[in-house]
């Protein structure tokens, strides 16, 4: 497997709607197989899709080691379920949210340095809003306290760890039946395990609402015209 594989993983229909054209999914792949440090690109998809998706993705990776793989019912299973098809020969895993096409190739490169230095790495952003910590009642919510911002970090995605670390993580998380939102917080269980932060983007935005596909558009707008200059 090499330097590196990379797992996509989606378990919305979010993933397909169409950004210019192609579905966000295939926008997201693209920015990992442009980099040469990525050997394998594994996509965890519902089992109806699997066919075109699979279809759709080799039609435009010729060459590349692109596979699809059925998800579960949750990221977790999705996750784990394409986990499993990596051999033990596999380095280093990043995990991407199919819904976060604007990463740049050099934050991705910049995560698979810090996991191959510490063993897991993530990227994320300080908090610049005040957090509340807040009680959820009968109707009302209150507030209980102020999070300090320097102590607060906003995770994004990759999230890359060495091979053997992410596998012990979804074997105890499964063990002790544990449910995570994301790939750190299961691998954050281990005793012999630290996750360290890489600094991500603005840009690397996860598009959930309306209102995030005119944001995409923009930025996908930018990238080409960046593309066409140089």
């Amino acid at each position: 497997m090499g330097k590196g594989a990379a797992e996509k993983t989606g378990t919305s229909r979010k993933q397909f709607m169409l950004l210019e054209g192609s579905p966000i999914l295939l926008h997201t792949v693209r920015k990992f197989a442009a980099s040469d440090r990525v050997n394998e690109l594994v996509v965890a998809v519902r089992a109806e899709d699997m066919e075109w998706v699979g279809a759709m993705l080799a039609g435009e990776f010729h060459g590349r080691k692109v596979r699809v793989v059925e998800g579960g019912n949750s990221r977790q299973q999705s996750v784990e379920n394409a986990l499993r098809s990596l051999g033990p020969e596999t380095d280093l895993v990043a995990v991407h949210d199919a819904v976060r096409p604007f990463i740049d190739l050099e934050i991705i490169h910049r995560a698979f340095d810090e996991a191959a230095e510490s063993g897991a790495a993530i990227v994320g952003l300080p908090a610049v809003d005040t957090v509340k910590q807040v009680n959820r009642g009968t109707g009302k919510t209150r507030v209980r306290t102020t999070l300090p911002r320097d102590k607060l970090v906003l995770a994004q995605t990759p999230q890359v760890f060495r091979y053997e670390l992410l596998v012990r993580a979804y074997e105890a998380a499964r063990r002790d039946g544990f449910i995570g939102t994301d790939e750190s917080s299961l691998v954050e269980r281990l005793e012999d395990a630290e996750v360290t932060v890489v600094l991500g983007s603005d840009r690397n935005i996860k598009i959930t609402r309306p209102a995030d596909m005119e944001l995409a558009r923009l930025f996908l707008h930018e990238d080409t015209a960046k593309e066409a200059i140089g």
